[in-house]
């Protein structure tokens, strides 16, 4: 779980520009890997190393100027086997137009070659 998109949040309230964003995340690298008594306290030097890096690398961040530009929701789906025909009918389900192109005369690919599939013994065209 990543608790950036809260500090985004936060980050936006102070007017500070997202990219600004360093995030050292000693609890997944430090706290829950290296529970055993006998290694807690190269942990905590592990984590305080691990927040000076990211220290280090905060003082370079720059900002980079976001950029909207106009699209065109259109998308190009290559072969019309199943994973292309899924693909294809979910975009135009999100509001794209879809080309679809197949090289071979006709589309379904392996399983239109097939006479029934398992596991509900269907015809597969």
């Amino acid at each position: 779980m990543t608790h950036e998109p809260v500090f985004h949040g936060i980050l936006k309230e102070a007017g500070i520009p997202q990219r600004y964003l360093e995030f050292s995340n000693i609890r997944e690298h430090c706290s829950y890997v290296h529970q055993a008594r006998e290694i807690r306290d190269k942990a905590t030097f592990k984590a305080i190393e691990l927040i000076k890096a990211g220290i280090s690398r905060a003082q370079l961040l720059e900002d980079i100027p976001t950029k909207t530009v106009p699209i065109n929701p259109t998308a190009l789906v290559i072969g019309g086997g199943i994973a292309g025909l899924s693909a294809a009918i979910d975009l135009g389900d999100a509001g794209y137009k879809v080309f679809l192109v197949e090289k071979k005369t006709t589309i379904g690919g392996r399983m239109s070659q097939l006479d029934r599939t398992f596991p509900t013994d269907d015809c597969s065209i």
